[in-house]
Parts: structure tokens; sequence; C-alpha cells
């Protein structure tokens, strides 16, 4: 029985060290993603944090997109609340409102909903820094593979960079990680699952 105690010790030992060791990993690489300079066919903002829509408009206007999905917008606002045209713009018929979604996992379905109806080859995906290695992860198992994908990432007061420090910001990287965790896992075993059949 000793022996068997032991040996379950040992184990548990090695799951926290692996465990802190992917961990520390994924914080490490949520904030070295960095925003890049780049021009895309469509700037995807998943919608419901601080500065993600700001953000979105911003480059849109820079033309940094060809067009600007808004997804996971409150069913209530409306799109002359988000966007409006400035003197001698012509913009707010290429930006598009996705409603229906309620979580990362809709916001990508409904969002491959919207990219299939324009020729999409590119997007840029804003989201939160905490929340982009989990949404990147969902959006790269959920749209076609032919499409690229560039993490933009929006920082935010809620996440230090030091979050070792911070306990609000350790809770929130441990959650993201878990959640993290929980769909790489599920990918695992149900790869392809949830892209669109391949064409003719």
């Amino acid at each position: 029985m000793a022996l068997f105690f032991r040996g379950l010790f040992s184990l548990l030992v090695i799951f926290l060290v692996v465990a802190t060791v992917l961990f520390v990993d994924f914080a490490y690489k949520t904030f070295s993603v960095r925003q890049r300079d780049i021009a895309t066919d469509a700037i995807v903002v998943l919608a419901g944090g601080r500065g993600r829509v700001e953000e979105g408009i911003r480059l849109f206007r820079e033309k940094k997109g060809k067009y600007l999905f808004l997804i996971g917008v409150d069913p209530m606002v409306r799109k002359q609340e988000l966007f409006q045209d400035r003197k001698g713009e012509s913009l707010a018929d290429r930006v598009f409102l996705e409603k229906a979604s309620r979580n990362t996992l809709e916001n990508a379905l409904y969002g491959r909903e919207i990219i299939d109806r324009k020729d999409i080859r590119s997007i840029s995906l804003i989201t939160s820094r905490y929340h982009m290695k989990r949404a990147t992860l969902i959006f790269r198992s959920t749209l076609p593979r032919d499409i690229a994908i560039y993490p933009h990432p929006v920082d935010t007061v809620n996440l230090k960079e030091a979050w070792w420090r911070d306990q609000g910001s350790f809770r929130l990287l441990f959650s993201e990680f878990y959640k993290y965790c929980l769909f790489r896992f599920f990918f695992l075993f149900a790869s392809g699952e949830l892209r669109p059949p391949a064409g003719p």
C-alpha cells in the first residue's frame, strides 16, 4: 500500500511540474504575440471586450482590410451606433454585424458563415490579449485551412505583464489556460469536425 501511495505521489508531482511548465509557456506566448502592420481581406473583431471594436474600426479606416466583421455584437445594437461613414467615406456597406453568437466557439462558427459569403483568404483576428491564443486555436480549427489568420491582440488594463505579481492577472491567465487546454484536447480527438466540407 505504501508503494502505491508513493507512486501516486510521484505521478502527482510530475503532473504539477508539467502543468506549471505548460502554464508558464502559455503566459509567455500570450505576451509575445505582437500586432502586425498587415493588410488582410477582412478584419474580424470578437466583440465583448474593451477596446476591441475601436481597434477594428481604426484598422478598417486605415484600409487594413476590405471588410469589417463585428462578431458577437449585442442584438440590440445597430450598425449606425458602432460605425458611420465620415465625410468622403463609403465604407459602411462593407461592415457586417453578427448578433447570434455568445461564446468563442459560436463566434467562430457564425463568423465562418459571414466569411464564406465573401472571397476571403486572410483575416486579422482582433480580441483581447488574454483571449487571443484560445480564439486563434478555435478559428484555425473552424475556418477552411486555406484562410490565413493573423492575430491582432488588444491590451486591457485587467491583464498585467507582470502577471505573477497580480492576483487578478494570474486568475485571468489561468482561467484562459484551462479553457485553452480543454479545446486543445477536444480538437485533438475531433480534428476537422468543425471544418466546412471540402468543395468538389
